[in-house]
């Protein structure tokens, strides 16, 4: 293989000066040659990768030849990086103001590998072969959206004990939060090994590894979302199958126009980023090698930038914190069926 590579250097080297300066080289032949599709198959692979000196560089490969397949688009990469940069400070200030702290955190983690994957595209537009560029987008940007999730499933157990305490839920309001976001912190742990061994590979079988864990960890949390969705729907449907037994003292808040906006607006995140984590199971399904989904930059775009997008900033909107005052708070806490449960997100 190592003669291939010289040969090949050696062709380049030839055909440059011959046009440049008009000069013929005699043509050297080689004995031995990988057959073209062997060839053309190894080319974006990881393993090249592995070392820029030897194999694609910017100067010496098109583009169509990186892993991506394409340089990501500027604007794009710029906007979504603001716009992920916003919701990051946005959910910063709210957090402080509200005291909603938990949900706030998984706000910000979410935010900033958003911030930090988006960073990463910037390397990418400037040199596709970039391998810094490619192991941060690979493992910040697969697993970012897992934070933005564990804080959809933290504000479910809240609106239970909010509506009614819990009593017409299949699970006691604080399961939602250990069972949910325990399959949350598993599927980020698989996503970020798996990121970080897909990137790191040297090898088929670390990168074959790597490509499987990953897509085991998106797998989880689609599964989880799944669950988590036919749950809340549940709820709902018992919630309004009982709506005359449901606790006085929160009346008001319950037929309030933010609160309404505030549960429409949890179910789009949620669509989101269940969207959003579908998607990038069918990209790494179909592996780095010619992967048209993989290699199709309007896929990305719509599919995650814009759906994780979506999720965050509707988020910052209707803000849990807004949609559950304290004054309201203080009036449930005193009439509430579950005295045992502290009903202030911030608290908890």
């Amino acid at each position: 293989m190592g003669d291939d590579v010289s040969f090949t250097h050696y062709k380049t080297i030839q055909s440059t000066i011959s046009l440049i300066a008009n000069i013929n080289i005699p043509t050297v032949h080689q004995t031995t040659t990988l057959p073209s599709t062997q060839m053309d198959a190894a080319i974006p692979h990881l393993i090249i990768r592995a070392d820029q000196n030897q194999g694609c560089t910017q100067t010496t490969c098109p583009v169509s030849q990186s892993v991506y397949g394409y340089r990501p688009n500027l604007a794009a990469t710029i906007t979504f990086l603001l716009i992920f940069l916003f919701s990051g400070l946005t959910s910063t200030y709210q957090g402080l103001q509200t005291r909603t702290y938990f949900f706030t955190g998984a706000m910000v983690l979410g935010s900033l590998s958003e911030v930090l994957g988006y960073t990463a595209k910037m390397l990418l537009w400037n040199d596709p072969f970039s391998d810094v560029g490619f192991k941060m987008s690979v493992v910040l940007l697969t697993f970012a959206p897992a934070f933005y999730a564990a804080g959809i499933y933290y504000t479910l157990k809240h609106i239970c004990l909010t509506v009614d305490g819990g009593r017409w839920s299949r699970l006691r309001p604080g399961w939602y939060t250990y069972i949910f976001i325990s399959c949350d912190v598993f599927s980020i742990v698989l996503q970020a090994v798996g990121g970080a061994c897909a990137a790191a590979a040297e090898s088929d079988g670390l990168l074959a590894a790597g490509d499987n864990i990953m897509i085991t960890g998106l797998a989880t949390q689609v599964f989880t979302l799944v669950v988590f969705g036919l749950l809340a729907a549940d709820y709902g449907v018992a919630v309004y199958r009982h709506r005359d037994e449901l606790n006085p003292a929160t009346v008001e808040l319950r037929q309030s126009l933010r609160f309404k906006l505030f549960v429409v607006a949890l179910w789009i995140a949620f669509l989101g980023i269940l969207i959003r984590c579908t998607y990038r199971v069918a990209e790494l399904a179909g592996g780095w090698v010619d992967n048209p989904i993989l290699r199709n930059q309007g896929l990305f775009i719509g599919l995650d930038s814009v759906a994780v997008a979506i999720a965050a900033v509707i988020l910052n909107i209707f803000h849990p914190g807004y949609c559950f005052p304290s004054s309201q708070e203080r009036k449930v806490r005193q009439h509430s069926e579950s005295p045992g449960e502290d009903l202030q997100m911030a608290k908890v």
